[in-house]
């Protein structure tokens, strides 16, 4: 698994990349399957305190997910980009084994 972490006009400090890498491998316990994924850090033009955004990329076979966080500080942003993530990926877990207790079921009846 690749992990791209990219500051959008600014320099990343070693403490956020840091942070940033040990929540996203957390998302690789949930899902084995990711290939890489792509952050991007940046600084919005708000008039609020919200104005460090976070996306966040997996790309995985099938279709990529992705989500994104406005929040005060990138590290809170970070961490519920990241919770939006795993919510999907259970998402897609469930549907995925739902499918196959369909496929199962179908196979028993014929």
């Amino acid at each position: 698994m690749k992990i791209n972490i990219q500051g959008v006009a600014f320099t990343l400090k070693k403490e956020l990349t840091d942070f940033v890498n040990r929540k996203v491998k957390k998302l690789k316990h949930l899902y084995s399957g990711i290939i890489s994924i792509q952050i991007s850090l940046k600084v919005s033009k708000s008039e609020t305190k919200d104005n460090k955004v976070c996306r966040i990329r997996l790309v995985i076979p099938g279709y990529d997910m992705l989500a994104s966080a406005q929040c005060e500080t990138f590290e809170t942003a970070t961490a519920v980009a990241i919770d939006a993530l795993q919510r999907q990926i259970e998402k897609r877990k469930n549907k995925l084994l739902a499918g196959r207790v369909v496929d199962n079921k179908w196979m028993l009846t014929v």
